[in-house]
């Protein structure tokens, strides 16, 4: 198995920008890309919950994904979620998902079932088994209702080797390190939480997964690269400056945080797709207020 691993640094979690009728709205989606490209992203992240994917048609998905892949050309590398709480629908979507330009698979513990650490196991041994591309594991616990445990993640990371790495969004700090304590050399973490990067890869995480980077990811990239570079100092006064935004995101659910940030930069429109709802005007203002001078 090749060695080389394609998502370090700062990844981001693509929003889906729609139009005043209901459909993705290419354009923007388009503009979004050049965005995070000029500024530095190092790979993205197609599909996942930030896109508002549950609320995707599976053509919708594709066409998503296809266009995403055009419009990078090739320039930074490209993951792309396909999951279900229904192991035999998410291997289906790896199938279907095998198209040039996708470099890696993100698949999440499955969802609303709850299932056991060793279902957890049995599902993600079907889609290693079906996948011809790289396997990136999700574990997000508040999503997801079930924590994979460290033990259940380096099982599979053992056992399959086109497993390539867990992005692990537990917000549990102790669990990161303890993953990287056991990983094989060609498995990595990348973290899933903003608030949390600088110091998880302070810790070995190979990168993180951004929300907030669709907004600013010049000033967020500029956090996560200089951590890496280990240029503490540095990174910490952009965190110093950050720190009380983060929460403010999510604070009505996730993407509107950042799509009330992003429509007023000009780069969307504030639309999302039920049930998913714009945040509150209160919460609007304050991020406004929050994020002034965040200029890029």
């Amino acid at each position: 198995m090749n060695c080389y691993y394609p998502f370090k640094g700062l990844g981001v979690a693509l929003v889906t920008p729609f139009r005043e009728d209901g459909q993705v709205d290419y354009d923007a989606l388009a503009g979004i890309v050049e965005n995070l490209i000029a500024g530095g992203t190092d790979f993205l992240c197609v599909l996942g919950t930030t896109a508002e994917t549950p609320t995707l048609t599976s053509d919708e998905r594709l066409a998503v994904t296809k266009f995403v892949i055009r419009a990078v050309n090739g320039r930074i590398p490209i993951m792309v979620g396909c999951s279900s709480n229904s192991t035999v629908t998410a291997v289906e979507q790896v199938r279907k998902y095998r198209i040039d330009g996708i470099d890696g698979i993100l698949s999440v513990v499955p969802y609303y079932n709850k299932p056991s650490q060793e279902g957890i196991y049995c599902h993600f041994r079907e889609i290693a088994r079906a996948s011809d591309k790289p396997l990136i594991l999700y574990n997000v616990p508040g999503r997801t209702g079930v924590n994979m445990s460290v033990e259940t993640t380096l099982r599979i990371a053992r056992e399959f080797p086109n497993v390539i790495g867990v992005k692990e969004a537990s917000g549990r700090i102790e669990q990161i390190e303890q993953l990287i304590a056991g990983a094989p050399d060609t498995f990595k973490v990348i973290v899933g939480d903003d608030s949390l990067a600088m110091e998880a890869i302070r810790k070995g995480c190979a990168g993180v997964i951004s929300v907030i980077g669709n907004a600013i990811p010049r000033t967020y990239g500029r956090l996560i690269h200089l951590t890496m570079e280990g240029r503490h100092e540095e990174a910490a006064a952009i965190q110093k400056r950050l720190e009380p935004l983060y929460g403010l995101l999510f604070k009505e659910g996730s993407p509107c945080g950042v799509k009330a940030l992003m429509s007023d930069r000009g780069m969307l429109k504030n639309l999302m797709r039920l049930p998913l709802v714009p945040v509150s005007e209160a919460l609007h203002n304050e991020i406004l207020k929050g994020f002034e001078g965040i200029t890029e």
